[in-house]
């Protein structure tokens, strides 16, 4: 071959080898502009931009950080009922009531700004600024009567009417008409009753004044009214979160226990029989390969609620997750230092405990203390589905579709928590591993 040949046949590879460069380069963006074109098509991208409401939207994000105070008629009795978010548990007691509702035969209801609500004997009137009076009155037989002050096919959009049923949305609240019930809700900022109930003496009171009564002698009182708040649920709520760390702290633990001796059979430095550390090494992949809310469900289904089954749910996961990281760990211990003990005539499980435990400790701590921090975590959701924990007052305050500021509170609790768990790991990570690497 000659040199003209060599020059022209390393061109011709050079040339090759830069388009399939260029052709890669392009490529990799054409397979992923044609992925996502396929996500926004097969997910339904435009449909679910046209169902998303603002409105919606507005009305999750205010509840989350405010309250509602209900003023809500019985149409069939005429008796008028004021409780904060509507509950029983917020109820003014009879004939009491807010500043701005003014209770008789004629309620009058001022939500500010010049919208006035009235509950006559048998008309309801909602006067709004800039729009007029309007009027209703409810029959059995034809439902919601109603008078606007404009024709009923130009009505604003702010106002939802059909023959058994008025909604009106304003800036100031809501009122809502039905054959069987009238009700006025007014929006307030901040979480009302969060530290005492409308039946504490302490609910009026201010902040020095309270103040002033707990270092008076009454801080026994104060603080049992806010323990046992029968609104918010402080002592249960407490409770709930012991029963989340708990079934984290048990179910990681007990994972570690369980994966560490199995893991001296998945490390193929300790086990000669290539088969026991295959079945080990396989059942380490089975149990890490089921998601913990899987066995979760099938542990509910053979034992039952309760945050037991959810630390269960955790340690069988978190089993083969650690079997694998330990038995890697194992794998890669310094072989002199086994050598050195057993030169000293120690029996095996002499050698193990001096010589392969103090190396592998750093690594079992680091891992342990993560997984106790995420499966904090994880605990919440488990605990939605095995009935235990924070995880179930937060579902259950989600499927009223109305506490959202509760499930505000629970957020921020569990999201304090993992802070807390991040802390105590982080600390306990630097103490014990630092402290065993400087013993050693």
């Amino acid at each position: 071959m000659t040199m003209l040949d060599a020059n022209a046949d390393l061109r011709g590879q050079t040339e090759t080898l830069f388009r399939r460069k260029r052709l890669f380069t392009f490529a990799i963006p054409a397979v992923i502009v044609a992925y996502l074109a396929y996500i926004f098509f097969a997910f339904d991208m435009p449909g679910l931009w046209a169902r998303a409401s603002a409105d919606n939207a507005r009305a999750l994000v205010a509840d989350t950080y405010s309250y509602k105070t209900h003023v809500t008629r019985d149409n069939r009795s005429g008796n008028v009922t004021v409780a904060i978010e509507g509950e029983k548990k917020g109820r003014y007691p009879e004939g009491t009531a807010p500043d701005w509702v003014s209770m008789g035969e004629v309620t009058t209801i001022d939500l500010g700004d010049g919208h006035t609500v009235t509950y006559g004997p048998d008309t309801i009137t909602y006067d709004v600024p800039d729009f007029g009076l309007m009027s209703f009155q409810v029959s059995r037989s034809k439902g919601v009567v109603a008078d606007y002050p404009v024709p009923a096919d130009q009505l604003p959009d702010w106002i939802n009417a059909s023959k058994n049923r008025v909604a009106i949305t304003t800036e100031a609240g809501r009122l809502t008409v039905t054959r069987n019930r009238t009700e006025v809700f007014r929006y307030f900022t901040g979480w009302e009753l969060f530290f005492f109930g409308l039946t504490s003496d302490y609910h009026d009171l201010s902040w020095g004044q309270v103040g002033a009564r707990f270092f008076g002698g009454e801080a026994g009182a104060i603080l049992s009214d806010f323990w046992n708040n029968p609104m918010w649920l402080h002592k249960d709520v407490a409770w709930a979160m012991f029963e989340t760390v708990l079934m984290a702290f048990l179910g990681t633990m007990g994972a570690a226990i369980v994966a560490l001796p199995l893991s001296f059979l998945a490390a193929r430095n300790f086990t000669p029989l290539q088969s026991v550390k295959f079945g080990v090494r396989r059942l380490f992949d089975f149990v890490r390969g089921v998601d913990a809310l899987i066995w979760t469900i099938i542990l509910t289904r053979a034992f039952g609620l309760g945050p037991l089954t959810g630390a269960l749910a955790i340690l069988i996961t978190d089993t083969g997750s650690f079997g694998k990281l330990f038995s890697e760990a194992l794998e890669n211990v310094d072989e002199k230092q086994i050598e050195g003990i057993r030169s000293t005539g120690a029996r095996p499980i002499q050698r193990h405990r001096f010589g392969v435990i103090p190396q592998i400790t750093p690594v079992l701590l680091s891992q342990v203390l993560y997984f106790l921090e995420s499966n904090t975590r994880s605990a919440t959701i488990i605990g939605a589905i095995t009935g235990g924990g924070i995880g179930l007052l937060l579902t259950q305050a989600m499927i009223t579709q109305k506490d959202w500021e509760e499930v505000t509170y629970y957020i921020v609790l569990v999201v304090l928590m993992v802070i807390l768990m991040d802390w105590l790991s982080g600390m306990l990570r630097r103490r014990l591993i630092k402290g065993g690497e400087g013993g050693h």
